[in-house]
């Protein structure tokens, strides 16, 4: 009887495991940190669950993480989860009141163990995002008592707002205007189409934009904007600013990196790619769909809610980088936009 139970309870530990392999989650230790305070725009805030009761910050690997209900509060829209698809969406305005309770006041700080989700997509206002901290480095949603916990910095400056953190004091502070969330935050909540100190920087995305085209010698109208956006390197914010400009039956492509802080052109390529655009524009021959395909061939068993993708440009070339989170591993590729070909791929264990 006690080899069958055993039996038994190894099966399902292995079921289990196998469930958390696929997803790419795993168990991490973390802090509760109800001794945060949270000060949005000069007022401290204290949120609650729908059953009233007070939930608290969470502190992991240096950053501060809240309960996507409570961000859903901060930025005014619903939250909407997809268990089929792991994907949380907010977006759409707030239909519900903030949740309210009694105070917590017997909460201590002390350690938990939470889930790390890097397989969790959140999408807001209609727009997948990747989250960075402080230091520019991708952080994913983790997953505490059945509700996902988001990183307030990330949060904050998507709502276009300055984040800073009182070590002495224990109290994360966001302050600015609420910019709206556009395109060119893709993959970059860091970014926002900013205002001045609107994200931490003193340069908006257009005076950069201005600033590339002055250095190009070329006017607006006749430049084709092709990807700018605020991005992180090495721990700095800079705008990646990247046109094309008609010359003959070719392009000329300029490729710009700006300081976001001080305006200064920190690289520029000059090398003149040149390039010939194919029909519809995009430079790809093959769909994002296609390129999704191509790639978790490679990885068997990784199913589309285990892989994010995106469209790229290196020197001229149209490019979807991306990677999978599968099985305790992550697979770094890119693949040609034209061919399909894989040019790189990478593989390491996400114990790493």
């Amino acid at each position: 009887m006690w080899k069958k139970l055993i039996c038994v309870l190894a099966i399902a530990a292995l079921l289990c495991g196998a469930v958390t392999a696929a997803s790419g989650a795993r168990t991490v230790e973390a802090r509760l940190r109800p001794d945060v305070t949270v000060v949005i725009d000069g007022t401290a805030r204290t949120f609650y669950n729908v059953q009233g009761q007070e939930v608290h910050p969470i502190g992991y690997a240096g950053t501060t993480y809240v309960p996507i209900r409570a961000i859903g509060e901060l930025m005014d829209r619903n939250v909407n989860w997809d268990e089929t698809t792991h994907t949380a969406t907010i977006a759409g305005a707030r239909t519900t009141p903030d949740a309210t309770g009694t105070p917590d006041t017997a909460a201590r700080a002390g350690d938990i163990t939470v889930s790390l989700r890097p397989d969790y997509t959140i999408i807001i206002d209609g727009t997948a995002r990747t989250f960075r901290d402080a230091n520019g480095q991708t952080v994913s949603p983790l997953l505490y008592n059945g509700s996902i916990y988001l990183p307030i910095r990330a949060i904050g400056e998507i709502m276009g707002k300055t984040v800073s953190w009182n070590g002495n004091t224990d109290t994360v502070t966001l302050t600015g205007d609420t910019d709206p969330v556009t395109d060119f935050d893709t993959n970059h909540p860091s970014g926002g189409t900013g205002g001045t100190g609107s994200t931490g920087t003193s340069v908006t995305l257009e005076s950069a934009k201005a600033t590339a085209l002055e250095d190009a010698g070329v006017t607006a109208s006749q430049a084709t904007f092709v990807r700018a956006q605020l991005d992180w390197d090495d721990g700095r914010q800079v705008y990646d600013v990247e046109f094309v400009v008609a010359s003959g039956n070719t392009y000329l492509e300029y490729d710009y990196e700006i300081d976001a802080a001080t305006g200064r052109i920190l690289s520029v390529d000059r090398d003149a790619e040149y390039y010939r655009p194919t029909t519809g524009g995009t430079g790809t021959t093959i769909t994002e769909e296609q390129a999704r395909q191509i790639a978790l061939a490679k990885v068997p068993g990784a199913t589309a809610s285990d892989i994010r993708l995106h469209l790229d440009r290196d020197d001229g070339r149209c490019e979807y980088e991306g990677s999978i989170f599968y099985n305790y591993m992550e697979y770094e590729f890119t693949i040609d936009a034209t061919t399909g070909t894989i040019v790189d791929w990478e593989v390491e264990s996400i114990y790493d």
